[in-house]
This record gives structure tokens, C-alpha cells and sequence, in this order.
């Protein structure tokens, strides 16, 4: 299937500073992730005949447009089920259709199928573009860098399996939410996971030595820099506590963590 990338500048905190529109097929099509309108997207989406709207996921930066296009095109607007009350409040509109995983959308003479990829947001999906084909996979991968998760919106511990689940399908090519879509993702998948893990036997150890408080915790598990960021890497370290504190690491109730689980 066919898969044109288009990079549309918004306010987003991706290093980029832009996030990925996708259309899927040529005559007929499928729009993913429409963060804004723009003359070029415009014309990409002109030159098909749109019949579907969806997103990856509803955070602010991917889903600004939907509502524009769907309203030019005539296209079917998906959302996932069970999250349609998210899906409206961000888009500022009803869909017409709901998904679940495994749902296929007809696209052409092909589909795509929905796939569950939660972790970086609770409703996040990726989208499977064609029959084995290669996978949008939203805010779950970058070619460079790593994503962030950071609690209460992010869920480590499903972010990891989702991780897995897309090493395990193993595409030809990811096209992730920011940045250049991704020629090689066994190895980048491979690098995320290894990056999570790092990162967790760095919140471990800062617990280990003594550090309770979530901004304690921050400055023993990073060494770099986090001016301008820092807000993330805390959102993400109370990710990886509440990640541990379900797995029986070490206990965290939302103040203050210690190696001893105790009764909790």
C-alpha cells in the first residue's frame, strides 16, 4: 500500500517541532493523524479520494485538522471504542465509526488493521498498512531518541509490551508520529527497549541508595542535563515507579518509594 508521509509543524514538545500527517492509498485513501491544515496537505488530500479519518492517539499535536478534513472530504471518522468521550474532547467533534483492535478499515482494493499500542497514551493504537505491510506506529517509535511516557497519562509496563509486540511482528518499515520513518525497527525497537531497561536500573539504584522523593529519584537515575525538559523526565521516572512498584521492585505511593514493599 501505498504511504505518503507529510511533516505539518505545530506546538509539540518532539524535538522535530513537527508532527506526521499520513495518507494511506493512492485513488482511495485513509488520513492518519492530521495535526494541522497546510497548503501541501491540502493538495495531498486533493489529488485521493479521502474516505477515512483516524489517529494514533488524541494528544493535542496529532489531531487538530481531523475535523477540517472530515468536513471537506465527506471521509468516515474512526475513534477508538471505549474512548470516544477522549476522542470528542480533543477533536471537538462525534466520530462516525469505532474501532477496537484488530478492526480493519477497507482502503482501495486493500486495508489497514488497527493494532493495540498502548503506553505512550492510554487509547493509542498503530495502524497496519496492507497486508504485512509496514506499520504507522505513532508516538510508540523515533529513529532517534526515545519517547516519552510519563505518568498519569503514560503506562510503562504497556509501553514495554508494545515494544515487544511490534519487535515480534518485526515490519518492513515504522513510520512513527515525529521524525523519519524508520528503515531498520527490529534495531530501533531493540535500542527503546534497552533504553527503558537502563533507565529502570537507574530508578532502582537511586532507590537503593537512599533517594525517596520523586525529584531525589530524578537526579540519582539521570545524568545529562534536563534544563528545559525536566517536567518529562519526572513524568517519566513516575511512570517507571509505578512500572516497579507493580512488579513488586519496590513500593511507591505516589510520594515516596523504598526498596521494602512492606504490606503494601
Amino acid at each position: 500500500m501505498n504511504v505518503t508521509r507529510h511533516a505539518v509543524s505545530v506546538p509539540t514538545r518532539a524535538p522535530t517541532g513537527t508532527t506526521n500527517a499520513y495518507l494511506l492509498g493512492h485513488d482511495s485513501a485513509a488520513l492518519v493523524d492530521p495535526a494541522a491544515r497546510t497548503d501541501d496537505l491540502d493538495r495531498l488530500v486533493r489529488e485521493r479520494s479521502v474516505e477515512h479519518v483516524l489517529v494514533t492517539h488524541t494528544h493535542p499535536d496529532h489531531v487538530g485538522a481531523v475535523d477540517a478534513y472530515a468536513e471537506e472530504t465527506g471521509a468516515t471518522v474512526w475513534a477508538r471504542y471505549g474512548r470516544v468521550d477522549r476522542f470528542r474532547n480533543a477533536t471537538g467533534r462525534d466520530p462516525d465509526r469505532v474501532f477496537a483492535p484488530g478492526t480493519t478499515i477497507p482502503i482501495g482494493d486493500d486495508r489497514a488493521t488497527v493494532l493495540d499500542a498502548p503506553g505512550h497514551a492510554p487509547d493509542h493504537v498503530a495502524v497496519v498498512a496492507g497486508r504485512d505491510g509496514p506499520i504507522l506506529c505513532g508516538d510508540c517509535a523515533l529513529r532517534e531518541g526515545s519517547v516519552v511516557v510519563g505518568a498519569p497519562e503514560g503506562d510503562m509496563r504497556a509501553y514495554l509490551t508494545t515494544l515487544r509486540r511490534l519487535r515480534a511482528i518485526d515490519p518492513p518499515t515504522l513510520y512513527p508520529g515525529h521524525g523519519p520513518a524508520i528503515d531498520a525497527p527490529r534495531d530501533a525497537l531493540e535500542r527503546l527497549l534497552s533504553h527503558r531497561y537502563e533507565r529502570e536500573r537507574r530508578v532502582r539504584s537511586a532507590v537503593a541508595d537512599g533517594a525517596t522523593t520523586l525529584d531525589e529519584i530524578l537526579d540519582g537515575a539521570y545524568e545529562k542535563e534536563l534544563t528545559g525538559v525536566r517536567d518529562l523526565a519526572r513524568a517519566t521516572v513516575r511512570a517507571h515507579l509505578e512500572k516497579l512498584a507493580v512488579d513488586g521492585a519496590l513500593s511507591w505511593d505516589g510520594e515516596h518509594a523504598t526498596m521494602d514493599r512492606g504490606d503494601a
